[in-house]
């Protein structure tokens, strides 16, 4: 009773006119920077941060995750047409699905990979209606040091599954730590890493640093690679797939969203994680004729099921204990900070209609790109004669307005102009921003809660492994670290990450 009292509030939110029209902009604004490469929906997360200000919280939230899985839809169709992911959890689409638009069967891999996010999406949302309560239920009994060694445990996933060197993306999770404690401390009044500046001694502006990195840095780095020239599939033919191919499908939709849903949860997972292992995962056990790399539709509907159900599970952790899974989620993170919502377990007891509102919405939003992508699949591909250094100035500009507008602080121009410098060296050098990103949230809320498990038990610091469950996370994230130490697992781990 109470799950369909919950579902009835969550309705009741989500299918207000308002919010309605936030899913819509939301998906159909996710749609469109998944079609546009080099975009994506953290860039475009960051950049409207700043209008978070002017927005109720639900409204709010809504229409960012339908940024964040509305993307995952837009990247499958440039994936297949023209042989371009637009997002980075659709470069395995491109594999099967252009091979089949190059074959002249681009219609059924457009219409399986539909159906595929589809039921994935609506079944990761069940999940989350699931698992979420009973989750966070056990989260409410957890005390500062289960906290803090829970944040140390989701930092070190996030670094092992992070690209590049371990010990790079250690170097950066620290430097994430440090930047996020800079700033007045509140207990002691002592002013931290602010080098003298008055601007900084409220900290760094989360805006100013994720625009930094996420706008200005990573457009950079895309206005370096050369426009690639692809051939626009002209003939489409019929979308619906044939009730054939749907059967051909259903055992890898069906692995793809189970493997999706669980990939989704980890830290540092998400959607493109669970694409690369479904994709795998069905070239080890789909049933033969396998014609895997040359036009096999299950090699489309495995990857695009798993990515959308890897979207929506990484809410899970976000929601009940207030663990980014990914950079997306930290800035959604920041954005219910900008409100004084502090994100975890308590979301959902004390504010049940912002929880299952979100959750309803992501049904609704599902819908609504089904309806939203298939007949827009001409305009979607025309999208991408715009040159990407045309939208660049427009990408730069917004961020600076939107650096200004936050606080009305020119400090905060200055911090975004040094990240962005920042960030562009960290990508020329392979170090994977995302991890500094994660600290950077997670640093405060950790610092807060050693300090509080540090005062309970009067500064004694063995408190962390007397905790079992304290103790279990810590133990969880040492061996992380030694699995990913071991010269064979490296190998593979490099190996994975390469392909």
């Amino acid at each position: 009773m109470d799950f369909l009292a919950n579902l009835q509030i969550g309705f009741g939110v989500a299918l207000t006119v308002q919010n309605l029209l936030y899913c819509f902009a939301g998906v159909l604004l996710g749609t469109v920077v998944g079609v546009l490469p080099g975009i994506g929906p953290v860039t475009t997360v960051a950049m409207l941060l700043p209008i978070s200000f002017t927005l109720d919280p639900i409204s709010e939230m809504i229409m960012l995750a339908g940024i964040y899985y509305g993307a995952q839809y837009g990247g499958s169709t440039t994936a297949i047409l023209v042989n371009i992911p637009g997002e980075a959890s659709s470069v395995v689409t491109t594999i099967d699905g252009h091979q089949m638009a190059r074959q002249g069967r681009a219609g059924p891999a457009l219409g399986i990979a539909a159906i595929g996010s589809f039921f994935a999406g609506s079944v990761a949302t069940l999940t989350i209606c699931i698992a979420a309560p009973p989750l966070a239920a056990i989260a409410l009994n957890f005390g500062p040091a289960e906290y803090f060694s829970l944040m140390v445990c989701g930092l070190i996933a996030a670094v092992v599954l992070a690209r590049g060197s371990v010990l790079k993306a250690i170097g950066i999770v620290v430097l994430g730590l440090l930047l996020g404690i800079a700033g007045t401390d509140v207990n002691s009044g002592v002013r931290r890493f602010t080098f003298g500046l008055t601007g900084l001694a409220d900290g760094i502006e989360f805006v100013a640093l994720s625009m930094a990195i996420y706008g200005i840095a990573e457009c950079a780095i895309n206005l370096e690679k050369k426009d690639e020239q692809a051939e626009v599939t002209r003939a489409i033919g019929r979308v619906w797939p044939t009730w054939a191919d749907i059967r051909h499908c259903t055992p890898a939709i069906l692995r793809g969203t189970v493997l999706g849903s669980l990939l989704g949860v980890l830290p540092g997972g998400g959607a493109l994680l669970a694409a690369f292992g479904a994709y795998t995962l069905e070239k080890k056990v789909a049933r033969p004729p396998r014609t895997f790399g040359n036009g096999d539709i299950r090699g489309v509907a495995a990857p695009e099921s798993a990515n959308n159900a890897g979207a929506q599970t990484s809410f899970i952790p976000m929601l009940t204990l207030g663990i980014p899974s990914n950079p997306t989620m930290a800035m959604m993170i920041g954005a219910l900070m900008i409100h004084g919502i502090s994100p975890g377990p308590r979301v959902m007891t004390e504010r049940p209609e912002l929880f299952w509102g979100l959750i309803a919405s992501m049904w609704i939003g599902n819908l609504m790109l089904v309806i939203l992508n298939l007949p827009l699949v001409g305009m979607w591909v025309k999208l991408l004669r715009i040159p990407y250094r045309l939208l660049f100035p427009a990408i730069v500009g917004f961020c600076c307005i939107g650096a200004y507008a936050t606080n009305s602080n020119a400090t905060d121009l200055f911090v975004m102009a040094f990240f962005s410098v920042f960030g562009y060296l960290c990508l020329k050098l392979e170090c994977e921003p995302a991890p500094l990103i994660l600290g950077f949230v997670l640093g405060p809320l950790m610092e807060e809660n050693l300090r509080r498990s540090l005062l309970m038990s009067r500064g004694d610091p063995m408190v962390l492994i007397q905790e079992p469950i304290s103790l279990t996370f810590l133990i969880a994230a040492v061996l992380l670290l030694l699995v990913v130490a071991a010269p064979a697992i490296q190998k593979k781990r490099d190996e994975a990450l390469q392909e």
